[in-house]
């Protein structure tokens, strides 16, 4: 018999995988990884949270290519920890990484699908991504700091990057790829963060 669920599930993973693949730093992985199943996120809490979080920019002036809904990406070894993130939101205090920002004030979140952890992807292993929606906002480039005294979230900006982050070169290893490709995301208001900025939306587990 016709199965919607099935059906939409396929069109889904689809979607995800088109998603992933259109995010690849390497193009090498495009035969490099296999996805075997798609779960939509629906958390309508942060789908409004973005909407407002859009919506308050475009009062405040931002460009229409600020404002533009974009994909990042997170890795985790289990299911349920990528669960977790769905439900509770990507918040302060959850990476090991700190050259862009300081991970207590902030969030990190990786641009490209197939570099997502600072030590290489090696046969065999699985994993779950989440796809999350990302509003960049306003961006700020920023060199990396490798001392203790973090760098703060930039007044007047939603984001770092790091500096070299459109010329990555080959040669790079790959824990400084991963590293330059972040996007350090957080919201201040008042002087104090959020303990999980608004312009991130998880929408699909892979």
């Amino acid at each position: 018999g016709f199965h919607p669920e099935a059906e939409e599930s396929s069109s889904l993973l689809e979607t995800a995988v088109s998603v992933l693949q259109s995010s690849y730093l390497d193009s090498t992985s495009q035969d490099g990884f296999q996805y075997s199943q798609a779960i939509l996120v629906e958390n309508d809490v942060f789908l409004s949270e973005l909407k407002a979080f859009a919506q308050a920019k475009e009062a405040a002036g931002y460009s229409q290519e600020e404002l533009e809904e974009t994909f990042a990406f997170l890795l985790f070894d289990n299911e349920e920890e990528a669960k977790e993130v769905c439900q509770t939101g990507l918040r302060v205090n959850s990476s090991s990484i700190s050259t862009l920002g300081d991970p207590a004030k902030g969030v990190y979140i990786s641009k490209y699908a197939d570099c997502l952890h600072p030590r290489p992807w090696y046969h065999g292993k699985s994993g779950y991504i989440v796809i999350c929606k990302l509003i960049k906002g306003k961006v700020k480039v920023v060199s990396e700091n490798y001392t203790t005294s973090y760098t703060c979230p930039s007044p007047g900006y939603d984001c770092h990057v790091a500096m070299s982050r459109n010329n990555i070169p080959s040669k790079t290893s790959h824990w400084q790829a991963f590293e330059q490709s972040q996007y350090y995301v957080y919201e201040v208001s008042d002087g104090s963060a959020a303990e999980r900025p608004r312009q991130i939306c998880p929408y699909i587990i892979i």
